[in-house]
């Protein structure tokens, strides 16, 4: 389905769940978020969370060029005090929508990821990114600082590499992305799907629910001292056995690891 600037395509899976892939479409201006596709974005995550078959999620942008060239600068030119506030809480609820989905999400980034876009990568569980992304942090050259889920680039690239991006505004290449952290794979452009799909695949294979419990439980212990995650940990271990996954799919380990060693040998 598509709209007004967001479209979503499903795949469907053998064992009745799906994924979803959301494309934003504005390419014409390197696929920046204004207001009103910053709440068709929100509303698309929000309509995906609700979804119970879903299991993986990845983000794009379409025409090439960008993932998300950063938030619209015509609306930020325009902006004044009053406006401020409702804009960039906007951006926040944008990238908060995806990074509370329950299942995972993979940036597939071809092209720019600024400002906004960078921020909106970082929030996604997975960044995968073509050879010729850039990646930047250029508020400061417009006169605002880079804020909302800027917060999240120190614990990605560390203190020294997230003020380098946050105070010089500069762009750095995929290859730098990926030394530093920012980034989990690059590929050559016509590669990206297939590096996608390299992580999409385990994600896939493992037990739904186990996944749905991990990301929730990863996102606790970034807010909670180490002993207090360590402890919540316990409880959602227990949480996975509310359903029958963990006894069947342990079974069925067990028999493949029966099998192959009782296998004769080649």
């Amino acid at each position: 389905m598509s709209a007004n600037g967001i479209v979503v395509a499903w795949q469907e899976l053998a064992d009745g769940g799906r994924v979803a892939r959301v494309t934003i479409d504005n390419r014409a201006k390197r696929n920046s978020l204004g207001r009103a596709l910053l709440e068709r974005l929100v509303a698309a995550a929000e309509a995906l969370a609700g979804d119970s078959r879903l299991r993986l999620v990845v983000l794009s942008g379409a025409g090439g060029h960008a993932f998300v060239g950063g938030a619209d600068i015509g609306e930020i030119a325009a902006l004044d005090r009053e406006g401020a506030r409702g804009f960039i809480t906007l951006v926040h609820r944008c990238c908060e929508a995806f990074r509370r989905l329950p299942v995972p999400v993979i940036a597939r980034i071809d092209g720019y990821a600024l400002g906004a876009g960078l921020e909106l990568a970082a929030s996604c569980d997975l960044r995968v990114a073509s050879e010729g992304s850039r990646f930047g942090m250029p508020e400061v050259r417009i006169g605002i600082p880079s804020v909302v889920e800027a917060a999240l680039l120190p614990r990605l690239v560390g203190w020294g590499r997230a003020r380098r991006l946050l105070l010089t505004g500069e762009t750095i290449d995929a290859a730098e992305a990926l030394a530093w952290g920012l980034v989990d794979a690059v590929a050559p452009a016509a590669a990206l799907d297939a590096a996608v799909e390299r992580f999409a695949r385990p994600i896939l294979a493992a037990g739904p629910q186990a996944i749905r419990l991990q990301k929730a439980l990863i996102r606790e212990w970034e807010d909670l001292p180490v002993g207090a995650a360590i402890a919540r940990g316990l409880d959602y271990f227990v949480h996975a056995f509310d359903s029958d996954e963990p006894n069947r799919m342990a079974r069925a380990a067990l028999a493949a690891l029966r099998a192959r060693r009782e296998a004769p040998p080649p």
